[in-house]
């Protein structure tokens, strides 16, 4: 049997429904986890920058970097203080796998929930560290709730909202990452100078946004689909009505009752996803999850305020200027979610696909032609530097940052969607750990050359944009397969009708 079937010779129409101030509301609470998600990737850079916290877990790091002039690209390379930014993200990998099961089996609400108690014993482990061991397990904790929510973060907004604002809605999901950037950024900015404990202060502020997502998981609905999904019809229906503001729900009930059916039936939703017709999607999934990281842009948010040390700013001028850089984000990420629903996903993608391979190549050559191991930038010349990255920011906020969340929680049919949304959300971390244990060695060994290799990557990325990803503008997510992945030049050759997949099929 086909994978989605539909009764609209698979275009069906837009579904009737207001945007509720209720939906507003589990958009904003949901969306917290977005905020914890960023504030630890701008915290990390922060602290790992602060003499106090460098003194206490990198004695080593303090020493080198007191011998600056000996190498500006090599002064915070140590391969442990690169593990305290990344085991995070490692955790991440591994929880989402087990965020996927419960998010198919307990719903989205719950998988939150139990990712906002993750986050707050994590913050509290951080923050209250006495010894290294104590902190990085601290950050594995943390980056259990990082797996969580973003597991069911991006699949809740997707199936909450109305297909004519999803991109909008989904991507507060990123405009509370960058606002959790920017946060950190002025929190760092302030406890620096705050001794012996400011990064205490920093990490453990963390608390705030985790305690707030824990609550607030209890006030919000689980969403309509995940019922239907889970044999709950009638709370489904009722929870459909309250979220649409509308009694006039039939079609939009039918089509997600439909595709419920048709995901009941999967017996192993991952080996599904390794059948034809669910490579388009998945292969979508986990290449832009790649991109978004090898754009470069968690290198610099991660370690903004050392890459502006290297270039000759002072601690509190470093910090400053990675203020500057996260309100560019936050502002960015804005534009983003006026213009996705009316521009399109693959224009603001190609867009700033040519808008980062510019800033890139720009930055690379001035670090390369007037930044020695020894001395730094003049004051012009760094004051570019930061003007180039927020100019790299913003192509960055207002297309892969967003949509690299936006497009895998929207084109998996039901039966996959969690497992699917799972292996990106892996890929995620996985290339997120990569580049935070990777960032600081690259600098050293690759010094002004790193910033030629992003640029590579993100020529590679709009090439594929271009050619292989398909638009997904307005589309119903139950509709995604007939819509849009049967229509797709290359794709389409890959949904063949699963009629005879036994191994996928319960049999009656």
């Amino acid at each position: 049997m086909p994978a989605v079937i539909t009764s609209h010779g698979g275009h069906i129409p837009e579904h009737d429904g207001k945007i509720t101030f209720y939906v507003i509301l589990c958009v904003i609470i949901s969306a917290f986890g977005g905020l914890l998600f960023g504030y630890d990737i701008g915290i990390s850079g922060g602290v790992t920058a602060m003499d106090d916290f460098l003194i206490k877990f990198f004695p080593d790091v303090y020493e080198k970097k007191k011998h600056a002039h000996e190498d500006n690209y090599c002064k915070y390379d140590n391969e442990y203080l690169q593990l305290f930014t990344s085991s995070l993200y490692i955790a991440a990998l591994v929880a989402s796998f087990a965020a996927s099961k419960v998010c198919s089996k307990f719903g989205r609400r719950t998988t939150l929930q139990i990712g906002s108690f993750f986050f707050v014993a994590g913050v509290a482990l951080q923050a209250g560290g006495v010894n290294l061991t104590m902190v990085v397990f601290g950050r594995i904790v943390l980056g259990c709730g990082v797996g969580f929510g973003n597991q069911a973060v991006p699949l809740f907004l997707s199936e909450l909202a109305p297909a004519r604002i999803r991109g909008a809605l989904n991507i507060c999901f990123q405009l509370f990452i960058t606002i959790g950037i920017l946060i950190a950024g002025i929190i760092n900015y302030f406890t620096s100078n705050i001794h012996p404990h400011g990064w205490r202060i920093s990490l453990g502020l963390a608390g705030v946004p985790a305690v707030i997502l824990l609550v607030g998981s209890f006030a919000i609905c689980e969403t309509p689909t995940s019922l239907i999904e889970r044999d709950q019809i009638d709370q489904g229906k009722a929870t459909l009505r309250r979220i649409r503001g509308t009694d006039n729900i039939a079609a939009e009930f039918d089509s997600i009752v439909i595709a419920s059916e048709a995901a009941r039936r999967v017996k192993n939703p991952f080996r599904k996803l390794m059948r034809p017709s669910s490579r388009p999607p998945l292969v979508i999934a986990i290449v832009l999850q790649v991109f978004q990281q090898f754009t470069g842009i968690n290198a610099i948010m991660f370690y903004a305020p050392v890459l502006f040390q290297t270039v000759g700013f002072g601690n509190n001028a470093a910090l400053l200027s990675t203020v500057i850089t996260g309100l560019v984000n936050v502002f960015s990420t804005l534009v983003s979610i006026y213009t996705v629903d009316k521009a399109g996903r693959r224009m603001l993608l190609l867009e700033a696909c040519v808008q980062m391979f510019i800033t890139q190549t720009v930055i690379g050559l001035l670090l390369l032609l007037h930044l020695k191991p020894a001395g730094s930038l003049s004051s012009a010349e760094a004051i570019v530097v930061v003007v180039l990255v927020c100019v790299y920011v913003m192509g960055f906020a207002w297309s892969w940052g967003p949509l690299g969340w936006l497009i895998p929680s929207e084109t998996f049919p039901l039966e996959t969607r969690t497992a699917g949304f799972a292996c990106a959300v892996s890929s995620n971390m996985l290339c997120t750990f990569i580049i935070a244990q990777a960032f600081l060695s690259m600098m050293c060994h690759m010094k002004a050359g790193i910033f030629f290799f992003f640029a590579a990557w993100i020529l590679v990325m709009g090439l594929f944009t271009l050619f292989l990803l398909p638009e997904t503008k307005g589309v119903p997510v139950d509709s995604m397969v007939e819509r849009v992945w049967k229509q797709h030049w290359f794709w389409k050759r890959y949904m063949i009708d699963d009629e005879n997949d036994d191994d996928n099929v319960i049999k009656g």
